[in-house]
């Protein structure tokens, strides 16, 4: 009776090690696919798009370079004037492992609107340093800087925060904080996610069949010690239930790498009180609701800044 159940203790005791192995290594691997840069070629808008004449146009704005310092990296951006001077400037946030170059379908959407145009790249991202992805967790404070450096270069400069996935989860998580300055005076957000760890645990079953336990949770404690915060920090909603600016919530009806119900979580999450719109983008995929439906994608915007931000 002894000897077996030593044997079993030992089996266990085996079994368990071997599976603390497993999730030690699947941690480091699966952290670094969601947490570490990555300088790999992206794609842009194809060809075939109906907006791609929107991005050839873009490509042919003059464009200054701006760079800022944050957290001990030194960040940079397209400034792209409005073709009539104006004070009014649209921050254009970028998503996860892009870049500002993909955004230039949007950039030239807020041109063509009137307004003097702001893209960054974020930390970890494009020109910018940083070795991380932060998925607006730290990103918010380089926005909020962007936001200050255009008050700073203009007393009565309007600001307008746009982002798209990872970008729209940016501008939401900046919506909450007490440094975004006075100027900016609406918000608008394109699919993004409702918190970065159920985003995270989402793709995990999605994409690799993996439940969150145990290894969302491994490898949220390895962000804990690489970068000072656990995923589950990275919340979306927890910013919007103290936001007080308008703000427009874009998805599209058939996107399966942000889910569809996040639209839902997020609008809710704004309090009551605070002026707030949502648009489902009928058909989109994930960061398609411009491309689905150019023309109500673009009045919709149109309508939401001529009230929110004259």
């Amino acid at each position: 009776m002894k000897k077996n159940k030593k044997r079993i203790l030992k089996i266990s005791i085996t079994i368990l090690a071997v599976l603390l192995i497993a999730d030690i290594g699947a941690t480091f691997y699966f952290y670094n696919i969601a947490s570490v840069r990555n300088n790999n070629p992206i794609s842009q808008v194809a060809k075939t798009s109906p907006n791609y004449p929107l991005v050839e146009k873009f490509d042919q704005l003059k464009k200054s370079t701006l760079t800022i310092e944050n957290d001990g990296l030194k960040l940079d951006a397209w400034y792209v004037p409005a073709a009539q001077k104006t004070d009014k400037t649209v921050i254009v946030v970028h998503g996860f492992r892009e870049d500002k170059s993909n955004m230039r379908q949007y950039g030239e959407l807020f041109h063509e609107l009137g307004y003097n145009v702001l893209m960054p790249d974020n930390r970890g991202h494009g020109e910018s340093q940083g070795d991380m992805i932060t998925y607006g967790y730290k990103d918010k404070y380089d926005v909020i800087k962007w936001a200050q450096l255009l008050e700073k270069n203009d007393p009565h400069v309007s600001t307008t925060l746009f982002g798209v996935s990872m970008g729209g989860g940016t501008v939401m998580m900046a919506s909450g904080e007490s440094s975004l300055p006075s100027s900016v005076k609406n918000i608008i957000e394109d699919c993004g996610y409702s918190n970065v760890f159920d985003e995270l645990s989402f793709q995990a079953k999605a994409q690799y069949g993996i439940p969150k336990f145990p290894l969302l949770y491994s490898v949220s404690l390895m962000n804990k010690i690489r970068q000072g915060w656990y995923y589950q920090q990275g919340s979306s909603t927890d910013e919007l239930a103290k936001d007080k600016l308008p703000i427009l919530l874009i998805h599209g009806s058939a996107d399966t790498y942000v889910p569809t119900y996040m639209l839902d979580i997020n609008y809710n999450a704004v309090k009551s009180g605070t002026p707030k719109e949502k648009l489902e983008v009928k058909g989109a995929t994930h960061a398609k609701s411009f491309e689905t439906d150019p023309s109500l994608y673009r009045k919709t915007v149109s309508d939401f800044m001529n009230q929110y931000n004259k």
